[in-house]
């Protein structure tokens, strides 16, 4: 975050780093920076009756008048959507929209591991040896997060891959490459909001928050976690794979409906080479954008 309170970002595509529009800016400013507004945080915004009723609204067939005002400010490219906007009944219908497969064509390099959404990365070779997640002195609490003293072992110095949508994403998720995905298990929390104002003050929303894990095998890159994070207005997550049946690289494994969301992508040690746009930009405390098509990492030896 700058000095102004603005959140900066690298882009792949522009090669420059370019200031993110945060949906609902002045309300999370106020949330999380207010002692007033951290009291109604604490009574509503991270119980799942207000992310419960807010779904409701936007599932109500009158939401559908902010779609497209929606999409105009914040210049969403409409010609990417598999289905027209007017197509759409309810804001949420619109939210969880698929995009035409020829808009994300898939890095097929049989190397390659891709980011799982469309987003803003932080990426960590080495997650034992990070100091710094958002902003200095904040590190990832594995125990907490896992819940699991198996999985700790298996991932506390490996990589890490951070990847945050914003409300302006498309909330669609994809397999980081070719395998065989376990069943979900859900750890219940709070559903606090996992944008850039909140994270910035407290990375604990990860542990704290409702969590998705699922555990994927492959033979490039050894067993995968996948951990999709529940946030404020996002209670839920719905998984569309079946557990134990092959999936490709790049195919759905489920969307998040309305709100800001992340997933956390694990490997263990050596499995993967992430790449250098991500590492130093990571280093730098910048998020790099950039889409679920395209590679994140390459497969490496283990204990490499």
């Amino acid at each position: 975050m700058d000095d102004d309170g603005s959140v900066q970002f690298f882009n792949r595509y522009t090669g420059q780093v370019e200031t993110e529009r945060i949906y609902g800016e002045n309300w999370l400013k106020w949330a999380y920076e207010r002692p007033s507004g951290q009291l109604l945080l604490w009574a509503a915004g991270k119980r799942i009756w207000f992310s419960n009723w807010y779904g409701w609204k936007m599932n109500r067939p009158s939401s559908r008048i902010k779609i497209e005002p929606f999409c105009q400010s914040y210049e969403l490219d409409t010609s990417e959507f598999e289905k027209p906007v007017e197509f759409f009944p309810t804001f949420n219908d619109f939210f969880s929209r698929r995009l035409k497969p020829d808009s994300r064509p898939i890095d097929s390099r049989p190397e390659a591991a891709l980011f799982p959404v469309d987003g803003r990365h932080l990426g960590f070779q080495d997650i034992s040896k990070t100091d710094s997640i958002y902003v200095k002195s904040q590190r990832f609490n594995l125990p907490e997060l896992l819940a699991d003293d198996n999985l700790v072992r298996n991932y506390r110095d490996g990589s890490l891959i951070l990847s945050r949508l914003c409300p302006v994403d498309c909330h669609r998720f994809h397999f980081p490459a070719s395998g065989i995905p376990g069943k979900t298990r859900l750890l219940n929390g709070f559903l606090f909001s996992v944008n850039p104002i909140s994270l910035r003050k407290r990375i604990d929303i990860l542990w704290q928050n409702k969590r998705f894990l699922t555990f994927f095998e492959t033979d490039k890159f050894g067993p995968i976690l996948i951990i999709e994070v529940g946030a404020t207005c996002v209670g839920l997550v719905r998984q569309i794979f079946q557990s134990g049946k092959p999936v490709s690289k790049g195919a759905e494994k489920g969307y998040f409906r309305f709100g800001g969301s992340m997933v956390l992508t694990f490997f263990e040690k050596g499995r993967i080479r992430l790449d250098e746009d991500l590492l130093e930009n990571s280093r730098r405390g910048l998020e790099l954008f950039a889409r679920m098509s395209d590679g994140m990492g390459t497969a490496a030896s283990q204990g490499g």
